[in-house]
C-alpha cells in the first residue's frame, strides 16, 4: 500500500509532534556543562600563564639576539642592561623592571649622553620575576665579535632565570648565554626560582 504524500502530511498534521527539551533535560544539559567548564578552567589557566612565560622569555631572547646582531653590524660594543626608567641602567633589583640596548661607544656598560638607544623593554607584567646570575645580574655586553664580553675583557656567560612569583604551579624558563654568546631558552623546574 503506497500512501501519497498528501496522506503523509495528513498523518503528521494530525498527530502532535514535540519539538525541543523538557524543562529537566534542559536543567541536565546546562548542569553537564556547568561541571565540564568548571574541570576546564583550572588547566586553562595554568596554560594560559605558561605561555605568558614563554612570551616574556622569548621577549628577553629577542633582546639579547638585538643587542648581538647590533654590536657586529655596528662594528662596536652594545649593551643590554637592567633599566626602570629607560634612562639609565640599574644596578639593583631584578630584570623584571625592564631593560635597555644601547650603543656603547666607552665600554662601561652604562648609557652615557651622546650614546644611541637602540632599544627601550618596560616592565614585565606582574606576577613574575626575572634574574640573572653573577655574570649577567646586571648587564650583558657583546663586542664587533658578536661574543659576549664583561668590560674587564673577559667572556661573559651567564644564566637568567625567569619564574613566577605568585608560587603558581608553572614550569620556569632559563636563558642561557655560553662563553660564544649566544643563547638559547630552555624549561626549568620551579626549584630553580629558589
Amino acid at each position: 500500500m503506497t500512501r501519497t504524500s498528501t496522506q503523509v502530511f495528513g498523518l503528521l498534521a494530525t498527530r502532535k509532534i514535540q519539538l525541543g527539551l523538557s524543562m529537566v533535560e534542559s536543567l541536565v544539559v546546562v548542569a553537564i556543562g556547568g561541571l565540564l567548564v568548571g574541570l576546564a578552567a583550572p588547566s586553562f589557566s595554568a596554560l594560559i600563564h605558561a605561555q605568558r612565560g614563554s612570551a616574556l622569555a622569548s621577549g628577553l631572547f629577542t633582546s639579547l639576539q638585538l643587542t648581538r646582531i647590533a654590536a657586529i653590524t655596528r662594528n662596536d660594543r652594545v649593551v643590554m642592561c637592567k633599566s626602570a626608567d629607560g634612562s639609565a641602567c640599574n644596578t639593583t633589583g631584578g630584570w623584571q623592571q625592564g631593560w635597555i640596548v644601547f650603543h656603547d661607544r666607552n665600554n662601561n656598560a652604562a648609557l652615557d649622553p651622546g650614546e644611541t638607544v637602540i632599544e627601550r623593554q618596560q616592565a614585565l607584567s606582574s606576577g613574575w620575576g626575572l634574574t640573572g646570575n653573577g655574570p649577567v645580574s646586571n648587564y650583558v655586553s657583546y663586542g664587533s665579535t658578536g661574543y659576549s664580553k664583561l668590560i674587564s675583557g673577559a667572556f661573559q656567560a651567564g644564566t637568567f632565570t625567569l619564574c613566577p612569583v605568585t608560587g603558581a604551579i608553572s614550569e620556569a624558563r632559563q636563558i642561557i648565554i655560553n662563553s660564544a654568546g649566544r643563547a638559547r631558552i630552555q624549561k626549568a623546574v620551579a626549584t630553580a626560582c629558589n
